[in-house]
């Protein structure tokens, strides 16, 4: 039981942990690289733990990469596809890619992981119908990502930087005329008592003057 239940939550567990990572990534590289490798690691372990251990089954060389690889992949597949889906509006450019490219992804993990006997319908009929449903995903979706980005970026953006201007202008305007006002009284005093002072000096010269 014990086993079973692990195997079962650290597959979901991994595949939740890729899905955060691709879709977070542009945010923090570093940071969202470590939590893709930690949970391609988990999902890795689950499928060993599920196909080998639990089955008890001694596969050779070979199988045991082919699943393992596969089994990666529909990681990253199903990630891509769950992450883009839950963060459409957050990134939506980013996520504009990663649906379209995660359902074709994850369809040829899947084929090649639990049915590889029937890996021809990769090329057949049911592959095209994912490849046009994929295609037709990636235009949709990137015409409204585009949309999402011109109402954000033409709306209150521009708007908040047309009022933020205006404020900076106004408050130049507002000190410029304080900094005026309280300059102007006391330049005066300054700017006549040398005349003063000039018109006193002449006048006692003059009545010096007069007095010789």
């Amino acid at each position: 039981m014990i086993g079973d239940y692990l195997g079962y939550a650290t597959t979901f567990v991994g595949a939740g942990l890729i899905s955060g990572a691709v879709v977070h990534h542009p945010l923090d590289p570093d940071r969202y690289t470590l939590i893709a490798v930690v949970g391609a690691g988990v999902f890795l372990f689950a499928t060993v733990l599920n196909e080998f251990v639990l089955k008890r089954q001694q596969p050779s060389a070979s199988k045991v990469v082919a699943i393992v690889l596969a089994s990666l992949a529909l990681s990253f597949g199903i990630g891509m596809l769950s992450g883009g889906l839950q963060h459409f509006e957050d990134f939506p450019e980013r996520a504009a890619m990663l649906i379209p490219f995660g359902l074709a992804l994850s369809f040829v993990a899947y084929v090649l992981r639990y049915d590889t006997a029937r890996w021809r319908s990769i090329v057949g009929p049911t592959g095209l119908i994912v490849l046009v449903t994929a295609a037709v995903a990636f235009v949709g979706l990137r015409g409204i990502a585009t949309d999402m980005a011109a109402e954000s970026g033409g709306g209150g953006h521009s708007h908040g930087e047309e009022t933020t201007g205006e404020t900076e202008t106004a408050e130049t305007e507002d000190s410029h005329t304080e900094d005026a006002d309280t300059k102007a009284p006391d330049a005066s005093p300054e700017a006549e008592s040398p005349k003063s002072g000039v018109r006193e000096e002449e006048g006692d010269h003059a009545e010096g003057g007069h007095a010789h």
